[in-house]
């Protein structure tokens, strides 16, 4: 009998060296097993959570009323409830995919919780959130998520000193990700000073796909001239792979090598918002055009499921790719597109929005826990 999952497409990506994550989670999901389903099924080793997953999460089903009533019922702060009710679950989750963590030595089967989005440009408040989450969760397969702002690089590099995996989120440009990487390197070295086992700390640099062509569509449609519009859908894949053309030079440096020589792990590529929101755009095209050896790409469901019905996977789409991105940067940098501008409003955009999710999050909880009393 033939083992046909060896032909689908999420098996084929997995076995093109990109791992596929799941981005969503939900407390129903876990106790459906739905989460073991699509594992088995679609070739997922790993998850990541953001304020709006959660809040949507909580928004709908019946899963969270017991818990929602015991916090009531003890008077929980809605804060506190938050930390409580999300903490559960990713602890649930990285139990589910402890198997998947302990087969591929910590490279998979992770976990991704954020830190409070508000605390994006609050460096000693980030540690000590990102703390008292690794802390909760207490689970070895949890990642906790620190967004790439400027004084996120300081709490990356603290947080890996103490051992703790980071998922570094909201990474624009091709700039901030070789200061992520720093920071990364940095946290190694201080890590390695203080007697940390490296072979322990891993990290993934999440790497936004989707939302730079949307940004750069829109100005592009601004210029309104034919060359501009030929050029729309084209930046955000043409970034990602600059990026990895970038993780392959810093990881190849005589300072990286040093590290990964003691048992340090490279920090690979995560490619995030990879749902198309263009309808003229194949709705794969932030997976298939974006495959190559140690990557993650975490994608929506609707994402997932569409790669594995009609997914054409042919191999590294990267690799070999730099010379042809650079030059579809460098034409949209012609048509008055400023790459700088463009990054800087994403990043203050996705703090903020987070921060919206996160908000909408708490009036969820707000509500549940006065509906409960």
């Amino acid at each position: 009998m033939t083992d046909t999952t060896a032909t689908t497409p999420t098996a084929q990506l997995s076995a093109a060296g990109v791992s596929i994550w799941l981005d969503d989670l939900s407390r129903e999901r876990i106790k459906s097993e739905g989460l073991q389903k699509i594992i088995a099924e679609r070739n997922v080793v790993g998850v990541t959570t953001n304020p709006t997953i959660f809040a949507s999460a909580l928004a709908k089903g019946e899963a969270y009323d017991e818990q929602v009533a015991e916090l009531a019922k003890a008077g929980t702060g809605v804060t506190d409830a938050v930390f409580e009710i999300t903490t559960d679950d990713v602890a649930d989750a990285c139990n589910v995919f402890k198997p998947i963590y302990d087969a591929t030595n910590g490279f998979d089967g992770r976990v991704s919780i954020e830190v409070e989005p508000g605390l994006a440009h609050d460096a000693a408040g980030t540690i000590s959130q990102a703390k008292q989450l690794f802390d909760k969760v207490n689970k070895e397969n949890v990642l906790i998520k620190i967004p790439a702002t400027i004084e996120g690089l300081e709490a990356i590099t603290a947080v890996i000193a103490e051992g703790i995996s980071v998922n570094v989120t909201l990474i624009f440009s091709l700039e901030r990700y070789r200061a992520v990487i720093n920071a990364y390197l940095t946290g190694l070295e201080q890590a390695k000073a203080a007697g940390k086992d490296l072979s322990k700390i891993h990290s993934v640099a999440s790497f936004f796909v989707s939302r730079v062509d949307t940004e750069i569509d829109k100005r592009l449609d601004a210029v309104g001239t034919d060359e501009a519009k030929a050029l729309k859908g084209k930046a955000g894949v043409a970034n990602a792979q600059l990026a990895y053309e970038v993780y392959g030079q810093a990881f190849a440096t005589e300072r990286a090598a040093g590290l990964l020589a003691e048992g340090a792990n490279k920090q690979r590529p995560l490619w995030a918002s990879t749902g198309v929101k263009d309808p003229n755009v194949l709705d794969t095209t932030y997976v298939v055009e974006l495959v190559a050896a140690d990557v993650v790409n975490t994608m929506p469901e609707k994402t997932l499921e569409a790669t594995f019905d009609h997914g054409v996977i042919v191999g590294d789409t990267i690799t070999g790719s730099y010379a042809a991105a650079n030059e579809v940067m460098d034409a949209i940098a012609a048509q008055g597109v400023s790459y700088d501008d463009v990054v800087g409003v994403l990043e203050s955009e996705g703090v903020d929005k987070f921060i919206v999710s996160w908000n909408e999050l708490l009036d969820t909880v707000t509500a549940a826990l006065e509906s409960a009393k």
